[in-house]
């Protein structure tokens, strides 16, 4: 679990950077400022958690369970949560009408807080 956790931590980082960057230049023109902002909080929720996954994926505190229930919360999370965002953010360039995808940004957003909540709780009941 360790290494498919880093291994999708550094996926979802790499593409944080580039659709950062993707962002910042050629959706800059195209969006406005408003669009372009729900994009970059995409970005940054992905990096955030990106992030996550890395710290966790090094981290001998957690048990295996917990780290796949972390693992699958986040990856979900993330998927729902920023690729709504993208796909909703950009709707203006590709043409397609996407309101329908307006409630699964928040239940992503729900999953990525109950990740963190997961883990608080593990801290809370262990003793380090």
């Amino acid at each position: 679990m360790d290494r498919r956790m880093a291994i999708v931590g550094s996926f979802l980082g790499l593409t944080a950077i580039i659709l950062g960057a993707f962002g910042a230049h050629a959706l800059k023109v195209r969006l406005s400022v408003e669009q372009l902002s729900s994009f970059e909080t995409g970005v940054k929720y992905q990096m955030y958690h990106a992030l996550f996954l890395l710290v966790l994926s090094f981290n001998s505190h957690c048990t295996e369970k917990l780290k796949k229930t972390l693992f699958y919360l986040i990856v979900s999370g993330v998927l729902l949560f920023s690729g709504s965002i993208y796909l909703l953010s950009t709707r203006v360039i590709s043409g397609f009408e996407l309101k329908f995808l307006g409630p699964i940004t928040p239940i992503g957003g729900l999953l990525l807080i109950v990740a963190w909540i997961f883990l608080f709780m593990h801290f809370i009941k262990k003793k380090i």
